[in-house]
């Protein structure tokens, strides 16, 4: 086992082919331990080179929404508001308060923590 950082795309490379060599090794072994290893470094470097954002709160809402087949009538239920509140928070001109971001993330299972961003 000769595990060595990833610092470039050719090093990430070569980190993804070997990983593919090891899929299949069982836990506990040493081809487990250098999966585990590897797996960890590439995870690492992927975080830091590819950051995935977070998505906008409230289109995070509306995708969850259709996911659900929730309605505005829906939402408005969850946040014991009207259908025209729902609008105004879905069309960006009313804010999300903290008691809507904690029925929010309950009703709808958002994290509080995406639902709680600044957006725009």
């Amino acid at each position: 086992m000769n595990i060595t950082p990833i610092h470039s795309e050719n090093d990430y490379t070569n980190a993804l082919k070997h990983i593919g060599l090891l899929m299949d090794s069982s836990l506990g072994t040493s081809n487990g331990d250098e999966l585990e290893i590897l797996s960890i470094l590439v995870d690492a470097y992927e975080k830091k080179v590819f950051p995935i954002e977070n998505p906008d709160p409230i289109e995070a809402l509306k995708f969850r929404m259709e996911q659900s087949g929730f309605s505005n009538t829906d939402i408005a239920h969850i946040l014991h508001s009207t259908r025209g509140r729902v609008s105004e928070i879905l069309n960006k001109k009313r804010a999300l308060t903290l008691n809507m971001i904690r029925r929010l993330s309950k009703e709808m299972q958002i994290t509080a923590e995406l639902l709680i961003q600044d957006y725009s």
